[in-house]
């Protein structure tokens, strides 16, 4: 478990004939990573380019065990091929900031 919780922050681009099958897919990854570590992922695009998603999954209390997870799931899909071309995944974990010791 991690010493505080992880907010996760999942970019990329998704091919437009694709977005369909990819958010049905999302759909059904993001209710079994609920069901499992009570995590409620929401699914967002850009305002001014619906082809640029991103994924948030925040106050993730089990990060590792999550990550390995939801990588799992995306695999069992065809999530990879419905990304644009040169597209991938990019995550960005952030956490809340301490006071520093004085």
């Amino acid at each position: 478990m991690s010493p505080t919780p992880v907010h996760f922050y999942i970019y990329y681009r998704i091919a437009p004939a694709h977005a369909a099958d990819a958010r049905t897919a999302l759909e059904g990854v993001m209710l079994a990573l609920e069901q499992r570590f009570a995590v409620s992922g929401r699914l967002l695009c850009a305002q001014n380019d619906a082809d640029l998603w991103m994924e948030v999954y925040e106050r993730v209390a089990e990060s590792a065990p999550f990550e390995a997870a939801m990588n799992k799931l995306l695999a069992e899909t065809r999530f990879a091929s419905w990304l644009a071309p040169s597209s991938q995944r990019r995550t960005e974990r952030f956490v809340a900031m301490t006071a520093s010791a004085t």
